[in-house]
């Protein structure tokens, strides 16, 4: 059996914070509590990377005593769907603080002065909570690209986008808390602001193990024979989490609805090629095996099967005391 590490969240309830929080950012961001955050399924560089940013930000005075303070931004880059946004939550419960979710939609505006207006509205809103939290720019490259030329920029759209850029750049250098990027086009970005950040780290597609610990945790309650979870981690060889995600929930909707939907998973190859049929890697990539060559695909599951179909379901733990009278 595969094993992965991971970090477990600390779940934490601050719903008087949290609502606190709301109505300070008036609209432009999404407040995620601690104990709604995931457990992510790491590699080993983006586990110690994280574990490290932990034990820096849990030692201030130490490193005070040495003239250094914990770095406290990061920009964390890579392909759609390996799980930026689920990093940055764990973080947050790890710290057992909310993270303030800020995505495009809520930073551009087409009015005159409205993008940069937003910028600095929602740094100065979480300065002035006064309260611990994790800021979260998803999608950072919309507001945080390259200088653009403005000669000719008769709409005034560049100006305006080099505006909000001028001032994000302002902010992110005067923040005091703590704060994480995403980006999925990291070459996008603007120089000045990338070097704004403490630590720049790629989370990337999932290796072997990753992917393995994946499939199996996806399709719980469900106990997959590890002969079959070996085959399916070879076949999705470049896919990304998400997309993991979608293909062992699709087969548990099979197991459960299939009868009732005339989509019986009479074997492991009906049941995965019919799901492999209605999900899609994205096109920018390389598709896996599972999907570039499906019928080859197919007949290895049904040998990794080895007739141990469906697969048994495990228990609910049972609850209440049994001694009861």
């Amino acid at each position: 059996m595969r094993k992965v590490r991971s970090i477990s969240p600390t779940p934490l309830h601050l719903s008087k914070e949290t609502e606190e929080l709301r109505r300070a950012l008036r609209g432009r961001g999404e407040v995620l509590e601690p104990h709604e955050a995931e457990e992510p399924i790491l590699a080993s560089v983006v586990r110690g990377a994280m574990f490290g940013w932990l034990a820096e930000l849990n030692a201030r005075e130490e490193l005070s005593a040495v003239g250094i303070k914990p770095r406290a931004s990061a920009l964390l880059s890579g392909p759609p769907g390996c799980g930026k946004t689920t990093l940055a939550h764990h973080l947050a419960a790890r710290l057992g603080v909310p993270m303030v979710n800020v995505g495009a939609e809520h930073i551009i505006d087409s009015a005159h002065g409205g993008s940069e207006k937003n910028v600095a509205h929602l740094f100065n809103a979480i300065e002035d909570f006064g309260k611990p939290c994790i800021l979260f720019l998803d999608e950072i490259d919309s507001i945080g690209g390259k200088r653009k030329d403005t000669s000719g920029d008769l709409g005034g759209a560049v100006t305006a986008g080099n505006s909000t850029l001028t001032v994000l750049l302002r902010k992110v250098e005067s923040f005091n808390g703590i704060l994480v990027a995403a980006t999925n086009r990291a070459d996008t970005l603007d120089q000045a602001l990338w070097r704004r950040f403490g630590m720049q780290i790629e989370v990337a597609l999932p290796d072997d193990d990753a992917r393995w610990a994946i499939l199996k945790r996806y399709g719980e309650p469900f106990l997959f024979d590890e002969d079959l979870l070996d085959c399916l981690t070879e076949l999705t060889d470049g896919a990304a989490p998400s997309l993991l995600r979608q293909l062992m929930e699709g087969v548990k909707r099979l197991l459960v609805l299939g009868e009732r939907i005339r989509q019986p998973a009479t074997s492991a190859a009906a049941a995965f090629g019919a799901i492999a049929a209605q999900t899609k890697p994205h096109p920018d990539y390389e598709s896996p095996l599972l999907w570039s060559q499906t019928g080859k695909a197919l007949e290895e599951i049904t040998r990794a099967a080895k007739g141990q179909w469906p697969p048994a379901r495990k228990e609910a733990p049972e609850t209440g005391n049994k001694d009861a009278a």
